[in-house]
């Protein structure tokens, strides 16, 4: 179990600001789950216009920061980086589900689990919650491939 600030982050991540969606991981342990957080501020630039006067966060967004995370936990489970030739990418997802919006002022915690690891492609159980109350679920497919092919 370890956690990483967002320099180790940005290691196993290659987004960066707007769309690096994963502020903090608490606890990751490799081939089994990974927990972390997206501090949802005001200003964050899609609040202009989803929607005005009544900001929610995209749930295409939600789906993004999780991948994020399970993502982080593929690179882990794998002990590669992007830097050693290779990303993974949102490859599907399955039974996503919103329960409430999240709004400027929310933590969103996630949390994302390895039900599938077939060599290059992991499929994730993952959850997105604020307050303890579940924002969004989805099962999401995460496959590698080597940059530059």
């Amino acid at each position: 179990m370890s956690s990483m600030d967002i320099n180790e982050i940005a290691e196993y991540l290659p987004h960066r600001y707007p769309f690096l969606l994963v502020d903090r991981v608490l606890e990751v342990v490799p081939g089994s789950f990974i927990r972390g957080f997206k501090n949802v501020t005001a200003n964050e630039p899609f609040f202009n216009g989803h929607f005005p006067g009544n900001p929610v966060m995209p749930g295409v967004l939600m789906v993004e920061a999780m991948a994020q995370l399970a993502g982080i936990l593929a690179f882990k489970t794998k002990d590669r980086k992007p830097s050693d030739g290779s990303i993974y990418y949102l490859g599907g997802t399955d039974s996503v589900r919103f329960k409430r919006p999240v709004v400027p002022g929310d933590r969103l915690e996630m949390e994302a689990r390895i039900i599938a690891d077939r060599s290059r492609v992991m499929k994730f159980a993952c959850t997105a919650q604020v307050d303890g109350q579940t924002a969004c679920s989805a099962e999401i497919i995460c496959v590698e491939k080597e940059l530059g092919a």
